[in-house]
């Protein structure tokens, strides 16, 4: 499996932005796609992400009610719509895929830098 992350940029406090990412290759039959991000001196983690088949989402608390995934089952997308932006949003995003679980064997996609500007 290939992923193509798009998107990002930078963007002042308060505003959107939106990230997309394609599988390409075989993916499992029941497979998850997310968003994984790391800012600068931390450690990476989950920000969203959705079972492709389920449609189950998990959001990490810090970005509940300003980030939306969702997903194309056809076309094997999953898109993050980054909505009421923060400066602590600002890090490096990751596209992921797992055909396990989260904790297990990810892939990942090249990363994108998201700046929020003050």
């Amino acid at each position: 499996v290939q992923l193509q992350a798009s998107g990002g940029g930078l963007v002042q406090a308060g505003g959107s932005l939106r990230l997309s990412c394609a599988a390409s290759g075989r993916t499992g039959s029941s497979y998850g796609m997310g968003w994984f991000r790391q800012a600068q001196g931390k450690e990476r983690e989950r920000v969203a992400s959705i079972t492709m088949m389920g449609g189950t989402t998990y959001y990490a608390d810090s970005v509940k009610g300003r980030f939306t995934i969702s997903r194309d089952i056809a076309k094997k997308t999953v898109n993050l719509q980054m909505s009421g932006l923060k400066p602590e949003d600002t890090a490096v995003y990751y596209c992921a895929y797992t055909s396990t679980h989260w904790s297990a064997r990810v892939i990942w996609g090249r990363g994108i830098l998201v700046t929020v500007s003050s």
